[in-house]
């Protein structure tokens, strides 16, 4: 397993520090390699892939994995130009647990200097160095990038009532849930995921969208269904199971009568189940841990210069689904690694290095530097 190096000292100021250790983290920390920083330390509070491994057993990636380098395409879910997690997994659309392990490999592959189960409380800027507060020390860096990414920390209490549901990312199996009759709150994937699943073990789910993103025209899987999960939802409806959507249901409360939980909308509708609801509602995000670090935009995000700096402090990056360009959203693995090359080459430029080998990135689709070209929709 990745360590970090035994002959480092603790309060050693670090060129680059790397906040969470999942498909971002391990991306960057390789990117910066290839751009020829030396001093890199990724850190994180639990362990490499540590989210992914939280997912529900059942749940998959909805991008497929493809093994595609030797022709030029890079595998959809690789966080590195030189590995595919088709090839080391044999999954085309891995598993948590499975993507897990594909990142400890590239991790370990690439000698990347990872300190696991580090904590982070605080983080200050003083002078030209940051300085992270952990529970046991103090790290210091000159740059911080951070990559801490969404999936534990979910929007757990969005209306009054919620504390009564269960949030989808605290759910460890479908098949383990008891009960017949369920209320899931939230229509994007995870939501739909959660029918489709409970739905095979001939479950009756009623889905309560505040939009009907099962007929979203858009083909930015960011805001609408993404195929895969399109496919398994037609597919299930087909095959008789007994799954309800339900548009036009924005739930603002939820409430416990005569043993059944009872969701409410605006306008009045309600809803009922003797099932605890599930919640699909979405996440909060790590970048709120350091919320006086960066200017917020709409959703509480960060703002971002083109180089995805902080644009209120100086020497602040961040990688990973947290990024987000005007109307575009780089929520995926393939979305946000383009933009890994983008960061280490500014950052490797004032170190004062070329970074040459980052132009390779470029020729396997992970240097997006420019950012017109992701206004297009298909036409067809």
């Amino acid at each position: 397993m990745s360590k970090v190096n035994s002959t480092m000292t603790a309060d050693a100021c670090h060129e680059v520090i790397v906040v969470g250790a999942g498909a971002a983290g391990v991306g960057i920390g390789v990117a910066l390699q290839d751009a020829g920083i030396s001093d890199v330390l990724v850190i994180d509070r639990l362990e490499i892939g540590a989210s992914f491994a939280l997912w529900p057993r059942e749940m998959t990636f909805l991008t497929p994995s493809f093994p595609s380098n030797s022709v030029g395409p890079l595998d959809l879910n690789a966080v590195t130009i030189r590995t595919s997690p088709a090839y080391s997994l044999g999954l085309e659309h891995p598993d948590g647990a499975s993507f897990a392990i594909y990142l400890q490999a590239v991790a370990d592959h690439h000698k990347l200097n990872v300190r696991l189960k580090t904590d982070v409380v605080a983080v200050e800027k003083q002078n030209e160095e940051f300085r992270l507060t952990t529970r046991d020390s103090t790290l210091r860096c000159r740059f911080l990038i951070w990559a801490a990414g969404e999936f534990q920390y979910p929007r757990r209490n969005p209306f009054p009532g919620a504390d009564y549901c269960r949030h989808t990312s605290l759910i460890r199996s479908y098949r383990r849930l008891s009960g017949r009759d369920f209320l899931v709150i939230g229509g994007y994937e995870s939501g739909i995921d959660a029918a489709i699943q409970l739905s095979a073990q001939a479950r009756k789910v009623t889905v309560l969208g505040r939009e009907a993103t099962w007929d979203s025209e858009s083909s930015d899987p960011s805001v609408a269904l993404s195929v895969y999960t399109q496919q398994r939802l037609e597919a299930a409806i087909e095959d008789g199971n007994k799954i309800k959507l339900v548009d036009d249901a924005d739930v603002v409360q939820v409430e416990t009568h005569r043993g059944r939980y009872v969701a409410s909308a605006a306008g009045g509708k309600t809803w009922s189940s003797p099932e605890q609801p599930i919640l699909a509602t979405g996440f909060l995000g790590s970048h709120r841990l350091i919320r006086q670090l960066y200017e917020p935009r709409d959703g509480g995000y960060p703002t971002l210069t083109e180089n995805d700096e902080s644009t209120t402090t100086s020497g602040l990056f961040f990688c990973g689904p947290l990024v987000r360009h005007d109307e575009q959203v780089f929520c995926f693995i393939y979305k946000f690694r383009m933009r890994f090359a983008v960061v280490a080459k500014e950052i490797a430029t004032r170190l004062g290095l070329d970074a040459e080998d980052l132009e390779q990135y470029r020729d396997k689709g992970m240097y997006l530097d420019d950012l017109s070209c992701c206004e297009d929709q298909c036409e067809c």
